[in-house]
């Protein structure tokens, strides 16, 4: 402002000035004025000097209540609510606060045969009702401008409904194109994981994927990681800790994981996603006092959580430490979808026993998607993974508009058997080899909304572990349906 006001008295200046000259000027060549027309050049001189003058002050005036009015806007605190969301701002937009809230209500019908016998582990009467897969609330948003919060809770679960627990809670400290995040969250890991469950294809991520995140990321994992995004690729890394809420242990977890994924190919509306993930398991969790146990176990729910019986495990092994590789393939065309992920493990032993090797498993999956009304699910710039679809036409029966429809389809493997003939029983392990073939319409009436309903055909093949007969495998039907509310 100082230098608008230098600029303008110097124009001022020069003005009268060049002014003053020309009269002088004019002085020198015109003949002698009489005293009367030199009065009346003089009352016009400074009539224009007391135009200019005026103009002076009404500019400095404007000036002022420009700059006023601008300072007022900025301090401001602004509320608004776009998508649903409630959010608190200041005016320069330093600081912020946005509401959210998710509720995630499933309802399962199981067909399983009716004659298994009644052994532990074969799950032979599964829960037909129904769970709030995610009831959660928290705030996120920014402060001091490059600093990023996310506080939430969780009242789901799996099976059960929680009394409530943290979800999430970390601070993130953003340098384009460099982040920095501390705290308790999910760290970014997989295609799968990376995604929001808010718009996934189905109410579940595959069991390979989940048994990949389970090592050393996974939801409420205290972690800190590094990360950096462009335009065509991100590179993220952590270091992880134990789970916020989990029982005390005599020495907590460390662990390592990275994520490196790109874009090879792009055209104005399709694109090929890569990728390449891994964890590893420095040193595990110890179980029990001096004498020292630190058990690895890889398992999950056959992707549906109404029931929170796991059918496939590896069951406790003994461990020095753990790791995953992931490899991650995708593509998608317009309204058409596909994207699959493969998954190799491995279980490092604590002293083992002469003959027993270290147990490898494995797991991939590959799914689809295709938007029946025509729009394109969206790549999310920020962790390289596919969103929900855009709504071009929110459901308004009276204007006949009825939202998004989704077709949706996946097969999935989880193989935790290693060596389950061997002879040596130290050697084997008979957790299981759970394949899945899904198929479900997802419906997004708008932003906020999905109803989606999921028809799974499961099959277990699975031996004793402890070497007998006892019947751990069979095949059932499940069919799910979700209602979501999210904000």
């Amino acid at each position: 402002m100082s230098n608008t006001k230098t600029a303008f008295r110097a124009a001022l200046i020069a003005g009268v000035s060049l002014l003053a000259t020309a009269g002088v000027a004019s002085a020198q060549t015109a003949p002698p004025a009489s005293p009367d027309e030199a009065a009346a050049r003089i009352a016009a001189l400074e009539a224009q000097l007391s135009a200019l003058q005026q103009q002076v002050a009404d500019l400095k005036a404007a000036t002022a209540a420009s700059f006023k009015d601008v300072r007022t806007v900025q301090s401001a605190t602004t509320v608004s609510i776009a998508g649903a969301k409630p959010t608190i701002a200041s005016g320069d937009g330093a600081y912020s606060a946005t509401l959210h809230g998710v509720m995630q209500l499933d309802a399962a019908q199981y067909y399983q045969d009716k004659g298994l016998p009644a052994v532990l582990g074969n799950a032979r009467d599964l829960n037909n009702g129904t769970n709030f897969r995610r009831a959660r609330l928290g705030v996120d948003g920014k402060f001091a401008k490059n600093f990023d919060y996310s506080i939430l809770l969780d009242f789901g679960g799996a099976g059960t409904d929680g009394a409530g627990q943290l979800q999430e809670l970390y601070v993130q400290y953003n340098y384009a194109p460099f982040k920095i995040r501390v705290g308790a969250y999910a760290p970014n890991l997989g295609l799968e994981d990376a995604a929001s469950t808010n718009g996934s294809l189905f109410p579940e991520r595959p069991s390979s994927a989940e048994a990949a995140r389970g090592l050393a990321g996974a939801d409420r994992r205290i972690a800190l990681q590094g990360q950096v995004v462009q335009e065509r690729w991100i590179l993220s890394g952590a270091v992880t800790g134990a789970k916020a809420g989990d029982g005390q242990t005599f020495d907590e977890q460390i662990g390592y994981l990275g994520r490196f994924a790109f874009i090879p190919l792009k055209g104005y509306d399709w694109l090929v996603h890569a990728g390449v993930n891994a964890s590893v398991v420095a040193t595990p969790a110890q179980s029990t006092a001096l004498t020292g146990a630190y058990a690895v176990t890889i398992q999950d729910r056959p992707e549906l959580r109404v029931d929170g019986q796991q059918l496939v495990t590896t069951g406790a092994i003994d461990a020095k430490g753990a790791r995953h590789y992931g490899l991650e393939l995708a593509a998608q065309k317009q309204n058409f979808l596909i994207q699959s992920e493969y998954f190799d493990y491995k279980i490092d032993r604590r002293n083992p026993a002469a003959g027993v090797s270290d147990p490898k498993f494995k797991g991939w999956y590959v799914e689809g998607g295709w938007v029946l009304t025509g729009e394109a699910r969206r790549y999310n710039a920020n962790n390289f993974a596919f969103d929900a679809p855009a709504i071009n036409n929110p459901f308004d029966p009276k204007a006949h508009k009825w939202g998004a429809w989704e077709l949706a389809g996946r097969y999935s493997v989880l193989d935790l058997n290693h060596h389950e003939n061997a002879t040596l029983a130290g050697d084997r392990v008979r957790g299981g080899e759970q394949t899945i073939w899904t198929v479900g319409l997802n419906w997004f009436p708008n932003s906020v909304t999905k109803f989606s309903v999921d028809y799974l055909d499961v099959d277990v093949d699975r031996q004793d572990p402890a070497g007998g007969l006892l019947p751990l495998s069979q095949s059932y039907q499940a069919v799910n349906f979700r209602s979501q509310f999210a904000f």
